[in-house]
């Protein structure tokens, strides 16, 4: 038995750094993705961890833990300019689930369809299922990658949802949140999970000051911090939302994760435009580079892309053939087409590097050369290893 445990112990620890080997020496273009300063991981690991705690003060030892959730609150309303914020929940698909519990226990949801490239996780094969709610999808236009107008509002006249979530998966352009939220009542939220980091840099939409009551969001895509969500708002509705959060949706927070997200914040509040800034400029390069070398990729007419997402266009079959072949030269992408730049930009490439990452694309997707790829990809590692918008690389 001894002999067997260290042995499997050991296989553990060979499969972690085997993992840690590869994507190191990948070049990661997953737009769900992002890359944590070190300063912010080794919060992760420290003693918060192991600890637990409850509102009621049921537990004891907790007074630095309220502390660090108090100032991980008081940064996130700083730095997206809200009334309240709440940092407790562990993923952006519980905060959707707490919209839908607390606003919407019957009826219809209005969101983008999953085929349209919003969330499944609130579509009819998602939570409304478990919920027994309807679902109802915004009129979309595929060519420009966005919500319709008229057709929008004729629909919320028509079919009167309970609850709306603007913000979508595949997002490439701000949603028309201002145009259609003021003509429907009912609570507005606003999903930011892709482009909170973009909001946060004041570079995107500003949903709150457009008509949207919620703002909730995963804090580990275009804002480089932890896995986890976050619920901002300046509705007072969000009192009640906070108090039914306890017990109902989350029981014990994760201390270390709250801790390493506030510095996250703190991150942000200081480099956050900047950041944000050369995520969409990088995501414009690349689409442009790709375009150029015929590569195929949507929405040229609009400029391609004014987040951090480039989409090819390709459809479904495609696409998953383009995410292996990429694969096989160290390019890591999703199987949708979808690429995103978060995270070569926080390891400071800019533009000129964007041509590089085009053309090693292109090389693949066009001309099956792997090789010429990943001398390009080796390349780039090798000169870009540290990361850049944070106060410790």
């Amino acid at each position: 038995m001894e002999d067997e445990i260290h042995n499997l112990v050991e296989k553990l620890k060979s499969l972690i750094k085997d993992h840690e080997f590869y994507r190191e020496n990948c070049l990661n273009l997953i737009a769900s993705e992002n890359i944590m300063s070190k300063e912010a991981r080794k919060i992760l690991s420290s003693d918060l961890v192991h600890r637990y705690t409850s509102r009621d003060k049921f537990y004891r030892g907790t007074r630095f833990l309220d502390e660090i959730e108090s100032f991980a609150v008081e940064q996130a309303k700083r730095l997206f300019n809200c009334k309240y914020a709440d940092v407790r929940l562990l993923s952006g698909h519980l905060c959707n689930m707490a919209m839908i519990l607390l606003f919407c226990k019957e009826g219809k949801i209005l969101s983008v369809s999953w085929k349209n490239g919003g969330y499944p996780g609130i579509s009819d094969t998602g939570l409304s299922s478990l919920l027994k709610l309807s679902n109802i999808y915004f009129p979309y236009d595929e060519e420009r990658m966005n919500i319709k107008i008229k057709e929008s509002l004729e629909l919320i006249e028509r079919e009167k949802p309970n609850l709306i979530f603007f913000g979508s998966s595949f997002i490439l352009f701000t949603q028309p949140v201002k145009e259609i939220a003021p003509f429907f009542n009912g609570v507005k939220v606003y999903d930011a999970s892709h482009v909170l980091g973009l909001i946060a840099g004041r570079r995107f939409q500003k949903p709150l000051e457009e008509g949207c009551n919620f703002i909730i969001g995963s804090t580990h895509k275009s804002f480089p911090g932890p896995q986890g969500g976050i619920l901002l708002s300046n509705d007072d509705r969000f009192l009640e939302l906070e108090k039914n959060i306890q017990l109902k949706i989350v029981d014990n927070a994760h201390w270390n994760r709250i801790a390493s997200l506030a510095y996250s914040l703190l991150e942000m509040r200081y480099f956050g435009e900047k950041y944000a800034e050369q995520i969409i400029r990088n995501a414009k390069a690349l689409a442009k580079g790709l375009d150029e070398l015929k590569v195929r990729v949507k929405a040229k007419e609009l400029g391609f892309t004014n987040s951090h997402q480039v989409i090819l266009d390709y459809d479904s079959k495609e696409s998953v053939i383009i995410a292996d072949k990429l694969e096989r030269a160290n390019i890591i992408v999703d199987s949708g087409g979808r690429i995103g730049v978060n995270e070569i930009t926080r390891k400071g490439m800019k533009e000129e590097e964007m041509d590089k990452i085009s053309q090693a694309l292109a090389s693949v997707i066009l001309k099956d050369n792997y090789e010429e790829a990943k001398s390009i990809v080796e390349k780039l590692i090798k000169d870009f290893n540290t990361l850049h918008f944070t106060f410790s690389a």
